[in-house]
């Protein structure tokens, strides 16, 4: 069975599902936890990285984009238009688990770099053309202050959006390692990925 068919069985496994369906309500919960309490940091991909690393990049991709499509429609449309973000942050943690990249606490946290660098690629256009740069998150100041000190909008938003991702992503590819290494043997059994992530 090539890689992609055996990505696909497991994508559509009842198991699979369930863990993306958790993952989603993780991700949300999360999200929900920063806005009230205004924290540094955003918690709202922790489930999506999760998936990733226990199920691969397309599921992982997939909890990532249905979470921020179920947001947008529920409480908050602006993560709606952010969903290919959170698909980029589920395939990306998939790929990094693939080669062994959460093996080490030391290469979760350089995951979470690798994380940040790519969805900033994919955020920044869509921060900069659909919302003119600002979008009522507390990083808007950031914005607002670079663009002011001489940054054009594009790199005020670019070096914003890869600065604030940062210590959110490496904070939550640690607590996926040690998730994956806490977590009951039977919870976790089955998912083909995680033998790329257990030492």
């Amino acid at each position: 069975m090539s890689t992609q068919t055996a990505n696909t069985a497991s994508l559509i496994s009842t198991r699979v599902l369930v863990l993306i369906a958790a993952a989603i309500v993780i991700n949300i919960v999360g999200g929900q936890i920063n806005d009230a309490l205004r924290l540094p940091i955003f918690l709202d991909s922790i489930g999506t990285v999760l998936v990733a690393v226990l199920a691969g990049p397309i599921a992982g991709g997939l909890a990532g984009l249905l979470t921020n499509l179920i947001w947008g429609l529920l409480t908050n449309p602006v993560a709606a238009a952010f969903a290919p973000v959170a698909l980029v942050i589920g395939v990306v943690a998939g790929v990094l688990a693939r080669l062994g990249w959460f093996r080490t606490i030391w290469q979760a946290a350089i995951s979470g770099v690798v994380i940040a660098f790519f969805l900033t690629l994919v955020a920044v256009p869509i921060q900069v053309y659909l919302f003119g740069g600002v979008t009522g998150a507390g990083s808007d100041f950031a914005v607002a202050y670079l663009s002011q000190v001489g940054q054009s909008l594009f790199g005020s938003v670019a070096l914003t959006v890869f600065g604030s991702n940062i210590l959110d992503k490496v904070v939550t590819a640690l607590v996926v390692w040690l998730l994956v290494r806490q977590l009951p043997q039977r919870l976790v059994s089955g998912y083909e990925y995680l033998k790329f992530s257990r030492a």
